[in-house]
This record gives C-alpha cells, structure tokens and sequence, in this order.
C-alpha cells in the first residue's frame, strides 16, 4: 500500500510539473529593447547592459541607450553617457525606407576595453530588439577604433547583417569623423 501512494504521489506531481513546463512562458521583457532614430543629436544605440561590458559576449543581452532621457519611440531605455557621442552624421534614403547614423565615440565613458574589436547587434540578437518604425537594423560598435553605426531599415536587403566581422566601414560606408 505504500508503495502504491508513493507511486500516485510521484506520477501526479510529475503530471504537474510536466503542465507547467509545457505552459506558454510569459513574454521576455521589453526593457531597453527597442531603440529610435530621430536625427543625428536624438538617436539610440544597444551596448551590453552593464557598464565595461565586452560588445560580443553581450549580442544576447544587450539593451538600448538614447542621446536623452525619455526619448520618443524608445520607452525604457537608458541615457548614454555625457561625451559618449563624438560624432554623428546621418543619411536618410527616403525611397529605400532605411535611415543610418554613423560617427565617433569615446568608449571610455561607458568602460568600454579599447582592444575590443567589437561586435554587431541586429533583429535576432538581441533577442527582441527593434527600431521604431523599421522591421530591420543593423549595429556595429568598434570600441578599438571608437566607431559605430547603425542602419535601420524597412526591407531586410537594405540592412546586411551577414558582415559582422568586415565593420563599420565596409558594411554601411559613411562618414566617421
């Protein structure tokens, strides 16, 4: 007869734990996922989420961080830090529905390594990251050279994320100075 109960006891709370585990899980957090472009002096990049962290060790946690507070189209998501921003020039191709921003920055302010070669954040990493208004983007951030860009984009054509190691330079061209 005990045995029996410890049977029942052990096949029901399997049973339980089996549901539970089968039971749709609740959707990731949006915190510092979607980023915004308005112009070159209001716009969002993703960095890890932890000041110092290594930009490829972080493609899966990264979150987004705006020129200002409470940025428009980006809800959630952290302030850069002062004089992190060097540079930024933007292009606007209107017909091909893609905006891009390119520039210099000073990753010191955010402890970023200087013999960090960088890495690339885009629509799969990470995970649930957007740009307000466009389906695709493409980031590169190149701590070793001080450079980033970004391009967000209404067609996946527009914005290649297969060249993450080629950088900034040779995936989205523009102005780094």
């Amino acid at each position: 007869m005990l045995f029996s109960k410890s049977f029942f006891v052990s096949t029901a709370l399997f049973a339980v734990l089996s549901v539970a585990a089968a039971a749709p899980k609740a959707k990731a957090s949006k915190i510092g996922q979607v980023g915004a472009i308005h112009n070159d002096k209001d716009f969002c990049l993703f960095l890890p989420p932890m000041y110092g962290g290594d930009i490829a060790a972080n493609e899966d946690r990264a979150v987004a961080f705006c020129t200002k507070a409470n940025m428009s189209g980006a809800p959630k998501a952290g302030v850069l830090p002062k004089g992190f921003i060097k540079s930024a020039h933007i292009v606007r191709n209107s017909a091909a529905g893609w905006v891009q921003i390119t520039g210099r920055m000073d990753g010191k302010k955010y402890g970023l390594n200087p013999k960090d070669g960088g890495g690339q954040y885009d629509i799969k990493a990470p995970v649930g990251a957007s740009y307000t208004g466009y389906k695709y983007f493409v980031e590169l951030v190149e701590p070793d050279s001080n450079i980033y860009c970004i391009r967000a984009c209404k067609t996946k054509a527009d914005c290649p994320v297969n060249k993450s190691t080629y950088g900034c330079k040779k995936v989205l061209g523009g102005n780094y100075a």
